[in-house]
Parts: C-alpha cells; sequence; structure tokens
C-alpha cells in the first residue's frame, strides 16, 4: 500500500492588499452608520483601483450624515478619484427581515479545533502571524503563504513559507522570516520563496484591483474547512451570512471546550423571511447531532453545559451584541481568531 504525506497550507494578506482595502472601507462605511443609527441596513460593496473607487449597494438609514467619499479617501488614499450610488434596501427584502425573518437564503460553517490557543488551524495562524510579524516593519501590500508536513508521531514541521512584500529586500525579508521561525520554536528547515518574482514597489491599488469579499478562505478557516459562501464585510447584522456565521463560531468554541473535543464542525442554514434555521448541525470529533434551540437562552450553565441556543436572526443579534460599531477591525486579518466575542466561551 502507497504511503501519502499529508500537507496543509493557508495564506493571509496584509491589510493593504487591494482586495483588504475593499474590506475596509465597506465596513468603514458600516461602522459610521451603527454610530449613529443601530437599527441601519447596510450592503455596501467596495471596488478599486488604479485611481478610481466604485462603492455601491444599500443602505437603509434613520442618518444622511454619513461622509462616504471621506471615509474613502482615508483608507485609500487622497488621490482616488471616489464614485457612490447607494439606494434604499428593497422594501421587498426589507419587509421579510422587518418580521424577524433572514435577510437572505444561506449556508453558515463554524469550525473550532484544539491544535492552536485561537482554536483555529495551525497553518491559518503560522501564515497570519507570519503577516502580522512582517507588515510591521513593512506596512505595504503584501502576502504570506505556508506549508506544513504532518509527521508520524501527529507533530508536524515546516515545509515551505512564501512571503512577497511590497518595498522589503529579499534579505530583510529572510531576516524576519527566520526570525519568526526562531521566536516560535517550529521546527523544519523550511524551502523559503521571497519575494519570487522579484523585489517590488508598486502595489495596492496602483498595482492591481480589489473587491469586497474576495478573500473568503483568508476571512474564514483557510482552504481546509469548508465556507459558506457568503462574504462578510459591509453587512449590517440583519444578514445571517454575517451574524449567524459568528455564531456558528461561537456554538463551535463552545461545544470544543464543554465536550473537550478536539475539532469542532457547525453547519446553519437559512431561508430569506424565515427566523429558525433550516439546519443546525454540530459535529463533535466526528460524531454528529443537532443544536439544541432555547429561545431567549443564556447557552451554557454555570458548569458549562450546553442548554440551547436563540438561532433567530434577532436572538444571535442580542447574544453577541452585534448592532455595535465593531467591523472595521475584523476585515484586516479574518474574521475569526482574533478575539471577538464570537471566538470566546
Amino acid at each position: 500500500m502507497e504511503n501519502y504525506t499529508t500537507y496543509r497550507t493557508a495564506e493571509s494578506v496584509s491589510p493593504r492588499h487591494p482586495d483588504k482595502i475593499c474590506d475596509q472601507i465597506s465596513d468603514a462605511i458600516l461602522d459610521s452608520y451603527l454610530k449613529q443609527d443601530s437599527n441601519a441596513r447596510v450592503a455596501v460593496e467596495t471596488c478599486g483601483g488604479h485611481g478610481i473607487v466604485y462603492i455601491v449597494g444599500e443602505v437603509t438609514s434613520t442618518t444622511n450624515d454619513i461622509d462616504i467619499e471621506s471615509i474613502a479617501h482615508e483608507i485609500a488614499g487622497d488621490n482616488m478619484e471616489i464614485h457612490v450610488n447607494l439606494v434604499k434596501q428593497s422594501p421587498e427584502i426589507a419587509g421579510g427581515v422587518d418580521l424577524g425573518g433572514a435577510g437572505d437564503q444561506g449556508i453558515m460553517i463554524g469550525y473550532a479545533t484544539s491544535e492552536t490557543s485561537e482554536l483555529m488551524p495551525r497553518e491559518v495562524i503560522l501564515s497570519r502571524r507570519l503577516n502580522q510579524h512582517i507588515y510591521q516593519k513593512f506596512p505595504f501590500d503584501g502576502k504570506t503563504q505556508v506549508t506544513l508536513k504532518l509527521l508520524d508521531s501527529g507533530d508536524f514541521e515546516l515545509d515551505s513559507i512564501v512571503a512577497s512584500f511590497q518595498n522589503s529586500t529579499d534579505r530583510e525579508l529572510r531576516e524576519l522570516v527566520e526570525e519568526f521561525i526562531g521566536q516560535n520554536q517550529l521546527n523544519g528547515s523550511p524551502e523559503l520563496h521571497l519575494n519570487p518574482a522579484g523585489e517590488w514597489h508598486q502595489g495596492g491599488f496602483k498595482a492591481d484591483t480589489g473587491l469586497t469579499g474576495r478573500k473568503l478562505a483568508v476571512d474564514n478557516y483557510g482552504p481546509r474547512i469548508p465556507i459558506g459562501g457568503g462574504a462578510f464585510s459591509g453587512k449590517d447584522p440583519s444578514k445571517v451570512d454575517r451574524s449567524a456565521a459568528y455564531m456558528a463560531r461561537r456554538i463551535a468554541v463552545d461545544f470544543l471546550r464543554a465536550r473537550k473535543a478536539n475539532e469542532v464542525f457547525v453547519r446553519l442554514a437559512y431561508a430569506i423571511g424565515h427566523a429558525d434555521p433550516l439546519e443546525r448541525t454540530v459535529i463533535i470529533d466526528g460524531t454528529s447531532e443537532q443544536i439544541p434551540l432555547k429561545p431567549g437562552a443564556t447557552p451554557t450553565d454555570n458548569h458549562g453545559k450546553i442548554s440551547g441556543y436563540d438561532l433567530t436572526p434577532q436572538g444571535i443579534i442580542n447574544y453577541l451584541d452585534l448592532k455595535r460599531p465593531i467591523y472595521a477591525k475584523t476585515a484586516r486579518y479574518g474574521h475569526f481568531g482574533e478575539g471577538f466575542d464570537w471566538d470566546k466561551a
């Protein structure tokens, strides 16, 4: 029987990557509305590149006092031409949401693993932390990628690392990568690919275009874990593809800790205009069961036992307190594993 070596790879992008610039603009606009109107309905998409930024979508709010262009300039730069086309939410969609239903159909995935302190896949955390380490010295457009080789012992070692950062030299990148490996006491002698296409100085919107929601695997749990498909940034919490994804993560964390599990998957599914989920599955170390429902519940008791969840859109919003202007920081390095409320149990 042939033996197969198992590898795991994940990437991370810096906050100055074009797609992340767009995510940050969309979420900064959302936060600005929520600061003045916690019930604002916001669905904002941003596309930008080569001197132009387009901001389109739907906003229904009691405030019109939001300077969209200033927000975009602050994040993208003063030399950008800004085009804005925001209209009110469709009354047909709003009708279902007003009655407490989900704003759209969708599938949301939650995940937690005991292999890192962040309860995230190891390859995701290593690629992200390496990116953050390099970004401290080179706060520009950049990418990292880490491949791990799993050993028969159950441990892992670094197999390869890719790092491309604007305005960095190969020598400087090598020093930062080796420093990161040493500080984290990582095993292996990885093959290093540092600025593999050559050193570069034109990045961000000058080099490429970006789009809100295009880095879904980076925003979620990396390429090894399934994703529901919905993007997060620019959407207020009445959109369950954001709020229910956060709740699915929280449920996964709760079950991981309550059951002392190694790995937990959560699947939630909704229909537009319908409040209760159509699917509420939790898979604990390979064993599937239904997530208990308990409207208005505090999910865990004083002993950490899970009693049930209110998985209606309003129940999720109330439990995680999602009508706050908290979203701009989620658009930088991923929505999970960064110490947000839905990461905690």
